[in-house]
């Protein structure tokens, strides 16, 4: 953000979520709707285009406010829910293009601004996604849950020493470690060809760790899938089944949500705050 853009104290800027197209059901099912801070939601148009915006004080996000909220853990999350609830209430109208969070513009002229700039970009993306959802593919491998379906590690020598049978046990549970996991690989693997033909598109994300990660096991795939909206129940009809004979192995579909892993709008040059 150049100086001559710094918002003055007191100020409101124009916090975006998503864009759709005009004349959607979105600008008339969330107009008043609250957003952050629970500001009303309302949309601002240029040409085909509109924004879903609401207004949110500068203190907050501005450059500075914005770095303070991403170190506040409990904001960042209170935020966040904020923002795709927001989007997700807008998809289940029409197709929009989610935001990045806390994407923030000095006011309702400069939003616009950036939509009759972006305007074949964003044309483009929703063309694609339009009639489509995201379905996510999780799967786990959980060696503890393989170990309870099969009946336990094998027995270790009881005549064997202290140290031996230690040893024994180490090596038995190495052992159904690896064996797990290198059939969490071969589930993963057949996950392609079962959807092919029904997903679109696909995104590979990175596994979700520490707090991200809720679920039993450990996250081995997290991918997302662009499925049209009348495939989304043969997409699970296709993955139905797939680790159910493989112990310790979990697969979870999620969604239908809003295609945040395609919509891809482009960055800011200066940073999130224009």
């Amino acid at each position: 953000m150049t100086e001559e853009a710094v918002p003055a104290a007191g100020q409101e800027m124009s916090y975006v979520y998503a864009v759709c197209r005009a004349g959607t059901p979105v600008e008339t099912a969330l107009a008043g709707q609250p957003g952050l801070e629970g500001a009303p939601l309302r949309t601002v148009r240029a040409g085909e285009l509109a924004a879903l915006v609401s207004s949110v004080p500068s203190v907050s996000y501005g450059t500075e406010g914005v770095k303070a909220q991403m170190e506040d853990l409990d904001r960042l999350e209170v935020l966040a829910r904020t923002h795709h609830a927001v989007v997700e209430a807008a998809y289940g109208h029409a197709a929009v293009l989610p935001m990045r969070l806390v994407t923030v513009y000095l006011d309702d002229g400069r939003v616009g601004e950036m939509l009759g700039a972006r305007a074949p970009e964003f044309s483009a993306l929703l063309a694609r996604l339009e009639g489509h959802v995201e379905l996510g593919v999780k799967i786990y491998a959980d060696p503890r849950e393989a170990v309870a379906v099969t009946g336990g590690a094998p027995e270790t020598d009881t005549a064997a020493s202290p140290g031996r049978a230690y040893l024994q046990r180490r090596r038995s549970q190495q052992r159904n470690h690896r064996e797990t996991y290198r059939a969490a690989g071969s589930v993963a693997a057949e996950v392609p060809a079962r959807v092919d033909g029904i997903a679109r598109a696909h995104v590979a994300h990175r596994p979700q760790q520490g707090d991200l990660a809720q679920a039993a096991g450990e996250n081995i795939l997290n991918d997302a899938y662009l499925v049209q909206d009348a495939q989304a129940d043969a997409f699970r009809a296709a993955l139905a089944g797939l680790a159910d004979d493989v112990p310790g192995v979990r697969v979870e579909i999620t969604g239908p949500w809003a295609p945040y892993s395609f919509a891809t709008p482009p960055a800011a040059a200066d940073g999130d705050t224009r």
